[in-house]
């Protein structure tokens, strides 16, 4: 058996979730990493861009790290995502411990197979789509799959949390 691309492609196989893999050319000197997922997956399956969900990595305590997934157009209400995960406050980690929890580089970051599982909060709205597309973890490659699979195996929790 071939070995899967990424941790977070390995981990929707060995559970056995019913996923798509879509790659993208990416153009290393954008640091744009969300708006250049959606430029691309509209343009090569037209995917809507309210359906492309970004990674984000919060600081809810001290020593204590977190995840915030929701589309990419959006923005982040970080009120709302700390309350979601029980956290006082939450802030954006900082990169450097972002990529040393997850195993992933910025705009490559997944929800699934990070090196250490995270709390997460999923924002509500990935509900009103069959197929949610997220990081497969590296950069130009985004995995679909059903919400309610994303959650599931994240352990996530969901609720608003754009701003």
């Amino acid at each position: 058996m071939a070995r899967a691309a990424t941790p977070a492609i390995a981990a929707l196989v060995a559970a056995g979730v019913e996923h798509e893999v879509l790659a993208y050319r990416h153009d290393p000197r954008s640091d744009a990493y969300g708006d250049e997922a959606v430029d691309e997956m509209s343009t090569l399956a037209g995917v809507e861009p309210g359906q492309i969900f970004k990674t984000l990595v919060l600081a809810v305590g001290p020593g204590r790290l977190a995840v915030a997934v929701l589309p990419v157009p959006e923005r982040l209400s970080l009120k709302a995502a700390a309350a979601a995960l029980g956290a006082p406050k939450a802030v954006l980690a900082d990169a450097a411990a972002a990529q040393r929890a997850t195993g992933y580089v910025l705009g490559g970051i997944s929800p699934l197979g990070q090196r250490k599982a995270l709390p997460t909060v999923v924002d509500a709205s990935a509900s009103d789509w069959d197929r949610m597309w997220c990081s497969a973890g590296k950069r130009g490659l985004e995995i679909g799959l059903a919400p309610a699979d994303l959650i599931a195996l994240c352990g996530a929790v969901t609720a608003d949390i754009c701003a």
